[in-house]
């Protein structure tokens, strides 16, 4: 995403890493360094601030983020050979777990906040710049829970690439589940007033976005307050931002079982604008792991819930997320995995080895699997996953669904969408269809997304 660039004006590289509240966090943060005159590149080499906006899910996230911190060190070492600075930054989930322990161990590093604290980079890069100018090490650590909100101090209006944005509407997790670090790195559940998420939809919508994806940890725990001072639920928001004019899309992501109430399953099948997709997380399927884990559902509780979306909505496509080798997991228990997953068939899946994230009780917990194990598991998983998402994309071969067009595929004169379940559809359709819905009829499928031609043209031929 390079810019051009004034002379003189200091440049920035963001990458980001993991969930798609970084993605969206990353935004805010390039909205941010705009108003003090940054412009975005994509060379580390002429960056005057790179920022590693991380992800503690994956596995050995730490260890990669030190391995990028040594790629970054090399590329400022070199530019200041030839006179310039570069700021190195660190902020997400890894410098909140970890932040005293990045400044020690990297000393390239020269910033670590954490993800609560990012709207105060303005301040934190003067830190750092005054330091640099005394002749002192730039070291800015910064990974309070602060008290003022996060978003009253960010920039209202927000520069979009696309006719699709995210928008955070809840953040944080009480959940506690054995395996996860979210609840130490994003807090407490803390959801946004209903006016500021309705203003920042009209904002977004001015600028082009059509739909929209409501973002949190567990977003449908969402209980926002309106403006007489009345809770709102996931599902009042949604119907809510319904009504708002040139909003043809909603989406949510991600939920939590628990969290499934009665009014969230009818909107499902009462609003036109919520998309017939949900990502409802599960992540094993024997009740004895599910319990270890710290879920509060079980496998049959699970399927009872899907059992009732799809009477509610019943062309709703399935995502989830899957976890295989948690700690005394057997064969028996990931053979439960594969039979609840044969029950749901999902449309998509997103699924990973377990690996211990340090301060969480699952790290501690004895009859950890073997790796071998653990890989085996996950092959076998991750087979039928594919099967089902390819049958999944094939079973729309033949249906005529609107696509919203996002960007140029790779192909001259192709463009690529998404169908209401969220599949990428690739089309031979003119540039100036960015950002439209049109309606397309699907030609072919593979594994990851699908052909299709404008309808129109298919039916005058």
């Amino acid at each position: 995403m390079t810019n051009s660039t004034s002379p003189g004006s200091k440049k920035f590289l963001i990458k980001t890493f993991g969930c798609q509240m970084n993605v969206y966090d990353s935004e805010r943060m390039s909205e941010l360094l705009g108003n003090e005159g940054y412009t975005p590149t994509e060379n580390a080499d002429e960056a005057d601030l790179v920022i590693l906006n991380t992800c503690h899910i994956r596995e050995k996230a730490a260890e990669k983020v030190y391995s990028e911190v040594g790629r970054l060190r090399q590329a400022a070492n070199a530019r200041r050979a030839q006179g310039g600075e570069t700021l190195i930054a660190v902020a997400g989930c890894v410098a909140q777990a970890e932040g005293p322990e990045i400044m020690r161990r990297a000393p390239a590093v020269n910033m670590v906040f954490g993800p609560q604290t990012y709207h105060r980079l303005p301040e934190m890069l003067a830190k750092a710049r005054e330091a640099q100018t005394r002749g002192q090490a730039a070291r800015v650590l910064d990974t309070d829970f602060p008290a003022e909100a996060k978003f009253d101090q960010l920039p209202k209006k927000r520069g979009v690439n696309g006719p699709a944005a995210f928008v955070t509407a809840q953040e944080g997790c009480d959940k506690f589940c054995t395996f996860c670090v979210v609840p130490y790195t994003r807090g407490a559940e803390v959801s946004r007033p209903v006016a500021a998420i309705e203003d920042e939809v009209r904002a977004l919508i001015d600028s082009g976005v059509v739909e929209i994806t409501l973002l949190g940890q567990n977003v449908n725990a969402y209980h926002g307050v309106d403006a007489a001072g009345q809770d709102v639920t996931l599902a009042g928001l949604v119907r809510r931002l319904a009504r708002i004019d040139g909003l043809k899309r909603i989406r949510y992501t991600t939920s939590h079982p628990r969290d499934m109430t009665d009014d969230l399953i009818a909107a499902h099948g009462e609003i036109e604008k919520l998309m017939p997709y949900l990502h409802l997380p599960v992540q094993a399927g024997s009740d004895r792991i599910l319990a270890a884990m710290n879920r509060k559902h079980t496998a049959e509780s699970y399927l009872k819930l899907i059992e009732r979306l799809k009477a509610a909505r019943p062309d709703l496509a399935l995502s989830g997320d899957f976890i295989v080798g948690f700690p005394g997991e057997t064969e028996e228990d990931f053979q439960a995995t594969l039979d609840l997953v044969k029950a749901v068939r999902y449309a998509q899946a997103y699924s990973f080895k377990y690996s211990p994230r340090p301060g969480t009780p699952a790290a501690d917990m004895e009859q950890q699997v073997p790796e071998d194990e653990k890989s085996d598991r996950l092959a076998r998983l991750q087979a039928l996953l594919n099967q089902h998402q390819l049958e999944f994309n094939q079973a729309s071969v033949g249906k005529t669904v609107p696509v919203l067009f996002e960007r140029q595929g790779k192909h001259p004169g192709q463009l690529v969408g998404r169908s209401p379940w969220m599949q990428a559809v690739h089309v031979l359709a003119p540039d100036h269809a960015i950002g439209d819905l049109v309606h397309c009829k699907l030609l072919s499928a593979g594994a990851n997304s699908l052909e299709g031609g404008l309808a129109d043209r298919l039916a005058a031929a």
